[in-house]
């Protein structure tokens, strides 16, 4: 019965709605979030004064961008391979500075989505034309598959915005594994984790009063709505967001105000909610250096260097295979 189950599902999206939607307790897989209306939700929150990540990862790069982009680059080229690129704010800074130095390398931006993509391709053509840009939409783990593939010549991974902070610290050292395992001895992997602060700060950058946060939750429900013929009535969900600082675990949910069934017709389903039952959305994981630490052992990296902003608020980390 469960095969014949699986064969009704248009989409991995379809599916792992429905299984969220009927495991106890539910959950929705927030990489969904992301469509062309989550996409530009996510970069207003990253505009919000709240949403620290962003301006101290920005104000790190742009610091160092010059010593960072002579780590990166190499004699013969390389591969600068970015996973979960966005909008490459950001990864412009290092960009504009690699081709100032005319050091020579290839730009591969790589996004679960192509609405994204399309946009850093067209801006970068505008702002950086000398940047050889090859986009590459996929998910984190269908492109890691693909990482060994380039093995020509140097590679240098980057993950910006503090990426494996989605991930369970389980799913996080299998991340970090399966880069270590596509990476050669000159390899680097460069990566951005959002390290342990003040408990409030760190409400406060996923609970904005302006309501971003909570739209762009909710917009897992306006997506079901819209693909999957639900009829999500997302007022009658509450935004709410924990912060646990023994463990450094932030997490999203939706919480239903009253007792309700959804039915979701691609599914063909009817989902019952109790009063007050939880969807849980999305985690962000805080950091700090033993805990980064102990990833890369248990994924078989060793931490070269670390760049941070003055109150140690975030941490860009270069790793290499050890």
């Amino acid at each position: 019965m469960k095969n014949q189950t699986k064969t009704m599902f248009e989409s991995a999206f379809a599916e792992d709605t429905y299984k969220g939607l009927t495991s106890y307790p539910k959950y929705l897989l927030s990489k969904y979030i992301y469509d062309k209306k989550g996409d530009k939700l996510f970069q207003q929150i990253m505009d919000m004064p709240e949403y620290y990540l962003t301006s101290c990862e920005f104000n790190i790069l742009k610091l160092n961008a010059t010593n960072i982009a002579e780590i990166f680059s190499s004699d013969s080229g390389f591969d600068l391979i970015e996973l979960g690129a966005g909008d490459g704010k950001k990864t412009k800074i290092i960009l504009q500075e690699l081709v100032d130095k005319k050091y020579e390398f290839d730009y591969l931006p790589i996004d679960i989505s192509q609405n994204v993509l399309d946009e850093l391709e067209h801006s970068l053509e505008q702002e950086i034309p000398e940047v050889n840009v090859k986009v590459q939409q996929g998910t984190y783990f269908k492109t890691l598959e693909k990482l060994a593939e380039y093995n020509t010549r140097k590679k240098v991974i980057l993950v910006l915005g503090s990426n494996i902070g989605n991930l369970s610290h389980k799913e996080a050292v299998d991340f970090l594994a399966n880069i270590a395992g596509a990476m050669s001895e000159e390899d680097m992997l460069f990566m951005g984790f959002d390290q342990k602060k003040d408990p409030q700060r760190i409400l406060d950058a996923y609970n904005d009063p302006a309501g971003i946060t909570e739209a762009f939750n909710k917009n897992l429900l306006v997506r079901i709505n819209s693909e999957l013929e639900g009829n999500f009535d997302v007022d009658k969900f509450l935004h709410w967001e924990t912060y646990d600082p023994e463990t450094g675990t932030a997490k999203s949910f939706l919480v239903s105000k009253e007792e309700q069934q959804v039915e979701i017709r691609k599914l063909g389903i009817k989902v019952n909610f109790e009063a007050w039952e939880t969807i849980h959305t999305e985690i962000s994981q805080k950091y700090d250096d033993s805990v980064v630490q102990w990833l890369a052992d248990e994924a078989g990296l060793e931490v070269e260097k670390a760049f941070t902003d003055k109150d140690n608020c975030y941490k860009n980390y270069i790793f290499r295979r050890k």
